[in-house]
């Protein structure tokens, strides 16, 4: 298997982008579930993460699994999403540099259930639609380099690998 090479700034940008991703939609969880700071903390961790020493930790980790946690204990969709996004992109440090279709899938995933989230609250896919198009419209170069040295996604069946795939294509272009 071939494998790719991620720097230290490539996991800097993208813990960035993944968190200003993740922002937009976290008030869709905190509405449901004002009381769990969970997917809160996993953006407070992954900013910490970028703006420091760019460190990958345990507590970290433990971050992105909280969050996780939170996406299975919140009864509403959206919020679920929301909390899924933010739990990714707590994650997205620890992404392997192994060129397959599942490693993009990590750094594309705070932003594709970012949307995911949006177009549950918006109950259609325009909400969906504007989140990936800010999301292609504020991926740093770095992230759109990383993601060129992966294997491109394919447009799969499920709502969700086509907004994997719209994302992948439009940052590839």
């Amino acid at each position: 298997m071939d494998e790719v090479t991620i720097s230290r700034e490539d996991r800097r940008q993208l813990a960035f982008w993944a968190a200003d991703c993740v922002e937009r939609s976290l008030p869709l969880f905190e509405a449901k579930a004002p009381a769990d700071a969970r997917p809160r903390e996993a953006i407070e961790g992954i900013r910490a993460f970028a703006r420091e020493d760019a460190r990958r930790t345990a507590k970290l980790r433990a971050l992105a699994w909280a969050a996780h946690a939170a996406a299975r204990e919140v009864d509403d969709p959206a919020a679920t999403a929301a909390a899924r996004a933010a739990s990714h992109a707590a994650a997205t440090p620890y992404i392997h540099p192994l060129a397959t279709p599942h490693q993009s899938k990590h750094v594309l995933g705070p932003a594709v259930y970012g949307a995911v989230a949006r177009e549950h609250a918006a109950g259609d896919a325009a909400g969906a639609d504007e989140e990936i198009r800010w999301a292609i419209a504020h991926a740093p170069l770095e992230v759109r380099a990383l993601l060129r040295r992966m294997p491109a996604r394919t447009p799969g069946r499920s709502r969700l690998d086509t907004l994997y795939y719209e994302l992948d294509a439009a940052l590839r272009g």
